[in-house]
């Protein structure tokens, strides 16, 4: 089975990590987020995955020169200008010739489903599209979709008011399609898939849906980015895994934290529950808590950094200064 993953995108939520790194290549537990996605598809059969890419294709080409990561072959389409969801998915699928049924996921999506388990679901029913869902405490923010008893979607609502919608199931951003869905689609048009094609779809009845019930996590906040990292190294995705890398330097205390290679945590510097990015620096007394460090930033001697605070790139926080849920550079 061939997958599309979906990348294009601008990453504008997880700025000022994204401002020159596309989403997908900012480490996650100190790999590229798209490996843990690869890796997942890799682990159920997949064989091929098509990243449909927009911002910044070239990171992607040039961390996978061979065109393969975990045993998947990856293929490169590059979009000439954005085409949203359904677009993107139209113009991946025709790159690689795929005439078969089909997976699609996004890119930012971690999770721990049983891919396998959602296909089988998809050929029992018979359906032409299937899509996962998980439970969230508020489906305000997503793609909330009822089904009947048997799975089939009634409806697709994307976004509807907390107190409105009809259930606490949303659209998990992995799907199962047949190729028939692609004809829906206009070649070379912007097209959504969760506000065009789906409910069209479920208005014929052609669309399934089935809860996953399993770990998912959307990554494309700060928030969810820094918990994405925090469930990794907390044992909440099976074996508790390292978070400080073999080539950090931790002179003083980095606890339940990620360190990327590369990184330094002065003596008497305290990082709690944070990300530090690679190359990044961390100088004698300042405190980071709950924050997230960009690649090759410094926060000063004595500074303290709180609050979901995220620093970009080359980022210096002079000495003694307090930062509380700051964004360096805004934009």
């Amino acid at each position: 089975m061939k997958a599309v993953v979906l990348v294009g995108g601008f990453g504008t939520r997880l700025r000022p990590l994204t401002l020159s790194t596309p989403k997908q290549m900012v480490p996650v537990l100190n790999r590229p987020m798209i490996e843990h996605v690869v890796e997942h598809l890799g682990r159920h059969g997949v064989e091929a995955a098509v990243l449909s890419l927009g911002y910044r294709p070239d990171a992607f080409v040039e961390a996978y020169p061979d065109g393969e990561h975990a045993g998947v072959r990856l293929e490169y389409a590059v979009e000439p200008e954005p085409l949203d969801t359904a677009g993107a998915i139209r113009f991946a699928a025709d790159f690689a010739g795929i005439r078969e049924r089909f997976l699609v996921v996004n890119g930012d999506v971690l999770t721990d489903l049983d891919v396998r388990a959602l296909v089988q679901f998809h050929d029992a029913a018979g359906a032409e599209g299937t899509i996962a869902l998980t439970k969230v405490e508020d489906p305000s923010a997503y793609g909330v979709v009822p089904t009947d008893p048997d799975g089939r979607v009634q409806a697709f609502i994307e976004k509807p008011p907390r107190d409105e919608a009809p259930t606490n199931l949303i659209n998990a951003g992995t799907y199962v399609l047949e190729p028939s869905v692609l004809d829906r689609i206009p070649a070379g048009q912007k097209v959504n898939v969760e506000r065009v094609t789906f409910p069209a779809m479920a208005a014929e009845g052609r669309l399934f849906a089935r809860d996953g019930g399993t770990y998912w996590i959307d990554a494309g906040t700060p928030a969810t980015y820094l918990q994405a990292n925090l469930d990794l190294i907390g044992g909440l995705r099976g074996t508790p895994a390292p978070g400080v890398h073999e080539t950090a330097t931790v002179e003083g205390t980095a606890a339940s934290s990620v360190v990327g290679p590369g990184a330094r945590i002065a003596a008497g510097a305290t990082v709690t529950r944070s990300v530090v990015l690679p190359g990044a620096v961390v100088e004698e007394g300042a405190t980071v808590e709950g924050s997230i460090v960009g690649p090759r930033a410094t926060v000063g001697r004595g500074a303290t950094v709180t609050g979901l605070t995220v620093l970009g790139d080359d980022v210096v926080v002079p000495e003694g200064a307090t930062l509380d849920g700051a964004r360096i550079p805004e934009g």
